[in-house]
């Protein structure tokens, strides 16, 4: 059974409580860092000069951070969160405006995740925010009543900017309202695809769709899941049932009687819970912002965590995850059903041999069967590139008795470079 350890700290400006926590994950990230080539290109001064060009305001904060990491280059190179390597994430978000809440599911692999909930005020600003990347936003809220949060655009572009998490800490650390965000969001660069939503304590909410290749696209949409508009990558598509969770939220916004209760509640229900783990698309928390009332709550199958700016209380929640199907939780109105919700399909794909790979816990075989399905729809089956890689995966694979799902992130940056 996987586990997650969840940290709350509270630490107002970086000091110990942040060099313990970078010193716990560190070592990993570095590894990671690392392995990916990308600590030297473009190299450090280069990615400082992009960092103090975009978000200028964050330069004292990350020279102290950079201090209290032993002002290693490669640590000093890793926090300026230009250019990382690419990764994947799931996701699903929603707003609602009668009483202004953010609801989202993080999905992920548990090991990945850092499982940290700082509430600090580095620039004056308190934030209550999910980490990543040490001092990165998953989603987060400030105390002038900003929310923001992110699900993957469900994209292979990747191209020169920022990893969104950096872009959503310097949003919550010096903006107050919706419009603000939305200037900075359209103005800095994302080196990947993402969905950005954003909510104030006045119902004011925007969605962006946030891509390397194209303009900001600036949406009134209130949910979104991980794709923008049109399929892009129709095998992440299948896999993730993006299509289906968006329905799904669709007609759970058009429900009578509808209540952010209800609207809570069914992010802990499928489609929009997911238990794939191991394949990293497990919904490791759902978190909900209530922006007006200053708190939010951080909910699992079996415990719940609430934490406000007036009473934020330090401490740890040990979490298991379970690949088994759960039973539907208790709910104040009937929600949208499985049986009612259109299917997505794109072409042909073998799910019996899909099955009986994940049935038999037969992890290599499932490895291999997810490659070739991504060859074919990257158009290079076949090809040295992915036999080469599918070589690689079976070896890490069984290693790690699980699909390393970060090394097709390395597959989507050679493709897409060529």
């Amino acid at each position: 059974m996987l586990q997650l350890n969840f940290h709350s700290i509270s630490e107002d400006t970086p000091g110990k409580k942040w060099q313990t926590l970078f010193q716990k994950h560190w070592p990993a990230y570095k590894a990671w860092f690392q392995s990916k080539g990308v600590v030297n290109n473009p190299d450090l001064a280069t990615a400082q000069a992009q960092l103090e060009k975009y978000m200028p305001k964050f330069m004292p904060t990350y020279k102290k951070l950079c201090e209290l990491a032993g002002n290693d280059p490669v640590a000093a190179r890793f926090l300026t969160g230009y250019q990382p390597p690419a990764y994947i994430t799931g996701c699903s978000q929603a707003v609602y405006k009668d009483k202004p809440q953010l609801v989202r599911n993080y999905d992920y692999h548990p090991n990945l995740c850092e499982g940290t909930l700082l509430n600090s005020a580095w620039n004056g600003k308190h934030v209550i925010a999910i980490g990543d990347c040490l001092w990165g936003v998953v989603d987060g809220m400030n105390t002038n009543g900003l929310v923001a949060s992110l699900t993957f655009g469900g994209r292979k572009v990747v191209g020169k900017g920022f990893g969104i998490p950096f872009i959503l800490r310097y949003v919550l650390e010096f903006c107050s309202t919706v419009d603000e965000a939305l200037e900075e969001l359209q103005r800095i660069p994302t080196h990947m695809a993402y969905n950005v939503m954003v909510l104030d304590k006045t119902g004011t909410h925007a969605m962006l769709q946030l891509a390397p290749d194209h303009e900001p696209i600036v949406t009134k949409q209130k949910i979104s899941t991980n794709h923008q508009g049109k399929i892009d990558w129709p095998e992440h598509a299948r896999f993730s049932k993006t299509v289906e969770r968006e329905q799904f939220l669709v007609d759970l916004l058009e429900l009578d009687a509808l209540t952010d209760e209800t609207i809570a509640k069914a992010f802990l229900k499928k489609p929009l819970f997911n238990t794939q783990y191991q394949d990293g698309f497990g919904t490791i928390y759902t978190s909900v912002y209530r922006p007006a009332e200053g708190y939010m709550e951080l909910r699992w199958l079996d415990e719940k965590l609430t934490q406000s700016f007036a009473d934020f209380t330090e401490g740890e929640h040990l979490i298991s995850y379970s690949e088994k199907t759960v039973a539907t939780p208790a709910r104040e109105v009937a929600l949208p059903t499985s049986e009612s919700i259109p299917r997505y399909e794109t072409g042909a794909y073998d799910w019996e041999a899909y099955g009986k790979a994940w049935q038999t816990n037969g992890t290599s075989q499932l490895t291999q069967l997810v490659v070739d399905s991504i060859g074919q729809a990257m158009g290079i089956a076949g090809s040295p590139l992915l036999e080469k890689l599918k070589e690689d995966l079976n070896s890490e694979t069984k290693k790690r008795g699980q699909v390393p799902w970060e090394m097709l992130a390395d597959l989507w940056t050679t493709v897409g470079k060529g």
